[in-house]
Formats: structure tokens, C-alpha cells, sequence
């Protein structure tokens, strides 16, 4: 599924551009779309809005590493879009039973959710980045968010979010992983308390930490082999927290996935 390379790694190394300037953190802008996304887990918009109000030059560090890496270079090198093959369902459906493309395509199947959903949440997002390869990095990183779901094993219920942020940041070290991540720490420990809330938010950070560095891998590659194959060699560890956690996944389901047909939405190790 990988799109054959027309010029190599090495023959091309991404061009930073000078004029770069990170934006600046906008700190009430943030607290308001924290508000917000507190009041309703489900609005996608206000996760967008964050992290652009908090990015500062977090995403640019991270764009810097990426385009040393051979996957990286090859990637800016081809202009190589991960949404193509994430939203390709017919394609990955071809996939071996077991792959990672076939897990990621039952998740989002059972979720009732797309590739592309995240596009349409973020469309204002990259309007003013000015510089096209730290914009085609900063996609891919929005289009790997639910690949990080299915491989870290949270689930899209708001306490698996929750986690899959603090994960996030772990490998980002994006302020707006780490705000969202704490408040909503706080918010569950304080409805669900004596259920292992923070123990499981704590733990996810840890094992984003111990995680190889997921922007930087080639996911295109990765989705065609075996699932557990992709957790041990990116070292992901169980989140054991998290699935102990039960009651608080199951009441903070999304409203998408139906009462009355209720399907676990953690993914198994």
C-alpha cells in the first residue's frame, strides 16, 4: 500500500524554511475550547482549536525530527499522504485478517467513523501554516490519531480518549495533549472516583514514554503486517489501568455507538 518511492531519502533532504515563525500561545483560547470540549466530549473542533492555540514550536521540533529520518524525507520527498491509504476502506479490507489495516478498519467500521472526519474537523487548522512540508507533517500526525487508538489499546470512549491524549503527548510533548489530558483527568477521577482514573491517565503518559516514536514510523508499511507484529516492535505495553477501568469506559461511551448493541471498544493486545 506504500506508494513506490520516485526519488530516494537520500538524495533529498527537507528544506526547513527560514521565514518559519511558530505561532504564539493563545492561553484563553485554550481554556474556552477546554471548557467547551469538558461540556461535550464529541466536539472534535475544539481539540483543533487547542492545539493550535498551544502548539507554540512544539509541531516544527517535531516536523525537524521527522525530516531526518528516511521515512520522513521519503515521505516529503514523494508527497506521500497517509489519508490516502487510511481512507482507501476497499483497499484495506484486501488485507490480511489480523493486520493492523484490517484492526484499524474494524475499529473505525464499529465507531462509525472516518479517515476523513478529522479532516473536516481541522479544515481552518492549516490555512496560515505557510510552509508546505510542516503542513504535510502536521497532517499526518492529525490522521495517525486514530491509529495511535487501535495500536495503544484505549478505546474512543472519553476515558480511552483522555488516555490516548496523555499517550499523545508522551510522544509529542505538545502543550495541548498534556492541558486536555489533565483536565479530563480531573474531570473523570472526580465522577468516577475509587475506579483507577488518574493511576490509568499516569500510566498512559508512561507507556507513550516507552513507545517507539510513532510520528516517525511508516504506517503505510505497518498496516499491512500482523497486529501484535506492530505492538512488540514498537514496544507498545498493555494498558492494564485503563481495561481495569471498565466501569468508566463503559458510561463514557460516545453517543455513535449504539446502547443497544453495546461492543467493547478497547482494542485487545
Amino acid at each position: 500500500m506504500t506508494k513506490s518511492p520516485t526519488q530516494s531519502a537520500a538524495n533529498k533532504v527537507a528544506v526547513v524554511a527560514p521565514s518559519y515563525v511558530a505561532p504564539r500561545k493563545e492561553f484563553r483560547a485554550a481554556w474556552r475550547a477546554l471548557r467547551a470540549l469538558m461540556a461535550n466530549p464529541e466536539d472534535t473542533k475544539q481539540v483543533f482549536t487547542i492545539m493550535r492555540a498551544l502548539t507554540g514550536n512544539s509541531m516544527y521540533k517535531q516536523y525537524q525530527r521527522f525530516a531526518k529520518t528516511d521515512v520522513g524525507a521519503n515521505i516529503l520527498a514523494n508527497d506521500i499522504d497517509l489519508l490516502d491509504t487510511l481512507a482507501d476502506r476497499a483497499a484495506l479490507a484486501k488485507l490480511p485478517e489480523g493486520s493492523l489495516g484490517r484492526v484499524y478498519l474494524d475499529f473505525m467500521t464499529r465507531e462509525g467513523i472516518s479517515a476523513e472526519g478529522l479532516v473536516e474537523a481541522s479544515e481552518d487548522v492549516y490555512a496560515s501554516m505557510n510552509h508546505p512540508e510542516l503542513e504535510r507533517f502536521s497532517m499526518r500526525s492529525r490522521e495517525m490519531h486514530d491509529l495511535w487508538h487501535v495500536v495503544s489499546g484505549y478505546g474512543r470512549d472519553g476515558f480511552g480518549e483522555i488516555c490516548v491524549v496523555a499517550f499523545s503527548y508522551a510522544q509529542t510533548k505538545s502543550l495541548g495533549f498534556a492541558a486536555i489530558a489533565a483536565m479530563g483527568a480531573v474531570k473523570f477521577s472526580r465522577e468516577f472516583s475509587g475506579n483507577g482514573v488518574l493511576k490509568a491517565v499516569w500510566q498512559a503518559y508512561r507507556n507513550g514514554r516507552k513507545t517507539a516514536w510513532l510520528p516517525g514510523q511508516d504506517w503505510e508499511h505497518l498496516l499491512t503486517q500482523p497486529y501484535g507484529d506492530v505492538r512488540a516492535v514498537l514496544q507498545i505495553v498493555a494498558p492494564t489501568h485503563y481495561r481495569a477501568a471498565a466501569t468508566v469506559s463503559s458510561q463514557t461511551r460516545p453517543e455513535a455507538v449504539d446502547a443497544n448493541n453495546p461492543q467493547e471498544t478497547a482494542i485487545a493486545a
